[in-house]
């Protein structure tokens, strides 16, 4: 399997973290943990599916992933060729009027987002490619059509400052406290903006917080206090909401 970490043209790097160039000759059954932020996936070649019990759902070569309150199971065909897109938590909204939380636990294809021509333009493209970097160009040119000329949202953005600095512990009220904001007009841009209501994004910020930590000689009852629950059962209940596991189990396997 290969995994390859490109950064984006420098046009792109206020809403883009990073491409990723990922291939694999085998098929593959395999959990992702949620992200902070959306992902955009191009299929240049090979078949990916989403796994929901014993159902598997075969996804468009071009789609984009919502912000998850729960992990998610992919399954790949043996083959597959993919171009991944990780946007910032305010990357998405700045390439599309779509608010974010619309594409909340949801998979949907890029021609339910963007002009089809422009996708399909882009798929053949990819198609033709032969080297990773021509791939990685043909998605930033895909990327760079479609940036508009927007301010960012500066109090969100100060808001996920705020959250990440706090490891994903702060307070809601505290946050509407410290940005001068009510509660509601504060949820709304949120949702609209990163994907997720402030709770559920601080939430996230918090469990890869803790996957961190996993790797540390911390234990999982200090790592349960340090990240702020109120006890074992609620620390083991959240985590087997992201990772469909206990933390022990987890841990095991590191």
């Amino acid at each position: 399997m290969r995994f390859y970490k490109y950064f984006p043209n420098e046009s792109l790097r206020p809403y883009i973290k990073y491409l990723v160039v990922s291939e694999n000759e085998m098929e593959n059954e395999y959990k992702v943990f949620p992200p902070s932020g959306l992902v955009m996936g191009f299929q240049y070649k090979g078949q990916l599916s989403i796994v929901k019990g014993n159902i598997e759902n075969k996804l468009d070569s071009s789609g984009i992933t919502g912000i998850s309150d729960s992990f998610r199971i992919f399954k790949n065909s043996a083959g597959i060729g993919t171009i991944l897109v990780y946007f910032t938590e305010i990357g998405f909204t700045q390439f599309t009027s779509l608010p974010a939380h619309e594409l909340y636990n949801l998979s949907l294809s890029l021609d339910d987002i963007f002009d089809k021509n422009s996708v399909n333009e882009a798929e053949e493209k990819l198609t033709l490619a032969t080297t990773e970097e021509e791939r990685i160009n043909v998605v930033e040119h895909f990327l760079l059509s479609h940036l508009k000329d927007i301010e960012t949202d500066k109090l969100i953005a100060e808001a996920i400052k705020l959250i990440y600095q706090s490891n994903g512990t702060v307070r809601i009220k505290e946050l509407n406290q410290k940005l001068f904001i009510s509660q509601s007009p504060f949820e709304k841009r949120f949702r609209k903006i990163v994907g997720s209501s402030p709770k559920k994004f601080a939430s996230i910020v918090r469990f890869n917080k803790i996957l961190d930590s996993l790797n540390t000689r911390n234990s999982l009852t200090e790592i349960c206090y340090d990240s702020n629950f109120f006890d074992q059962a609620h620390f083991i209940k959240n985590f087997k909401q992201f990772t469909g596991e206990t933390p022990e189990n987890f841990k095991r396997f590191l």
